[in-house]
């Protein structure tokens, strides 16, 4: 706000400078132009001394000339005494220019004072009605770093911010729903890592007494040793359950999936993509071409579809050699497969069928950073909108496809 009151305060000095100069040029004392009827006496004086006479039919401020006598000074007019050969005359003017000039200067000063008004009007608008409160955004960012989440974000009533409020409100419950969240799992796993863990202590403690038992030779016929070595290998079989149950918990959904499933034209994804990815791609030297497609009705949800893509042309952008990617289109069975193709894969064969697993990475993710979550986290997504996705390589060419259903 200090920046822009400094801009306010310059804008000001403009005015007033601009004010000063008009009225300085206006009121500048020109002979010719200040007083015009002197140039018509000045021109009558002489065709006077040179003819004898002049003619005032012309003149646009002279309207008399009297040649002295009695009533010589006797005039309700303005007027200007000139002596020519010897005899003074009398000229009669009206100083018409003046009024003229201070009916300019007035219109002149009434338009830049209207300027100023109008000017200072719209600044003061800007400062009071957007900026102020634009400035008390500002601390949201920072409230929400620091985890407060309760307060929601008012809406102004010139609703100037109208749809970036509503991303912050909404960017701010989804936060605290994923917090909530958050929160619940590490509980649920919590409580569930406890039920296992004291499940487990009763075969645990099986098994040791059944070691001690034979480690000190309380059983010495076969027969009962191989039932206690039965025994054994039942309640290892019991704690292998639990550690099954333990690790399957642990791959168990950890993300989010939300999905609101509802209708969105292909050509709206489209332009999506390509808003994100023409100027990225063009900046890294890379090839970036989007076949033709015929628009049509899709399922599924327009954010969530179009975090599928980003995804997968996150992945391109990664693993590809950055020549070319390519994003193509085709229809099988009321479906629009959507491409995604890369130059450059270096993904082995071996490796394809597990590309969507979770925190899985193949051997060329070597020194490039990621998680192993984009393809894994968009199958969900697709599953989820009544799609599919499914990758193939093709002569080098990784071909990434996500399937929507069409309307």
């Amino acid at each position: 706000m200090k920046a822009f009151n400094k801009i306010f305060m310059a804008v000001i000095g403009v005015l007033a400078i601009l004010f000063a100069a008009a009225n300085i040029i206006l009121l500048a004392d020109n002979s010719n132009n200040g007083r015009p009827y002197r140039v018509e006496i000045n021109r009558l004086a002489r065709q006077i001394e040179t003819d004898g006479h002049a003619d005032i039919s012309k003149c646009k401020y002279v309207t008399g000339i009297e040649e002295y006598g009695g009533n010589f000074f006797s005039t309700d007019s303005d007027y200007a005494v000139r002596e020519i050969n010897g005899v003074l005359y009398r000229f009669d003017y009206r100083a018409d220019s003046d009024s003229n000039r201070t009916r300019l200067i007035v219109t002149v000063n009434v338009i830049l004072g209207a300027m100023t008004v109008l000017v200072i009007s719209v600044i003061l608008y800007i400062k009071f009605r957007i900026l102020a409160p634009f400035e008390r955004l500002t601390n949201v960012p920072y409230e929400l770093s620091k985890g407060i989440l309760t307060a929601p974000v008012k809406e102004t009533k010139n609703h100037f911010f109208g749809r970036f409020i509503w991303g912050v409100d909404m960017l701010r419950e989804n936060i605290e729903q994923q917090k909530k969240r958050e929160l619940d799992l590490q509980k649920d796993k919590k409580m569930l890592l406890l039920s296992l863990s004291h499940d487990i202590k009763t075969p645990l403690s099986a098994i040791k007494l059944y070691a001690k038992a034979l480690s000190t030779g309380l059983y010495e016929s076969r027969e009962k040793q191989l039932e206690i070595a039965e025994n054994i290998n039942a309640k290892a079989d019991e704690i292998e359950g639990y550690i099954s149950q333990i690790v399957t918990a642990s791959r168990e959904d950890f993300l989010s999936f939300d999905v609101n499933v509802g209708e969105f034209y292909l050509s709206e994804l489209v332009t999506k993509i390509k808003g994100y990815y023409t100027e990225k791609l063009s900046l890294i030297g890379t090839d970036f071409l989007v076949s033709d497609y015929s628009d049509c009705l899709l399922n599924g949800d327009f954010d969530r579809s179009i975090e599928v893509l980003q995804n997968i042309m996150e992945n391109a952008i990664k693993y590809g050699d950055g020549k070319s990617i390519a994003l193509n289109f085709s229809e099988e069975e009321g479906c629009i497969l959507i491409t995604v193709r890369n130059s450059g894969c270096t993904l082995a064969d071996t490796d394809l069928p597990h590309v969507f697993d979770s925190f899985w990475r193949g051997a060329n993710a070597e020194n490039i950073t990621g998680c192993g979550l984009g393809l894994y986290i968009s199958r969900k997504l697709m599953r989820k909108m009544n799609g599919e996705i499914f990758a193939e390589i093709m002569d080098g060419i990784m071909r990434v496809t996500a399937v929507f259903t069409k309307v």
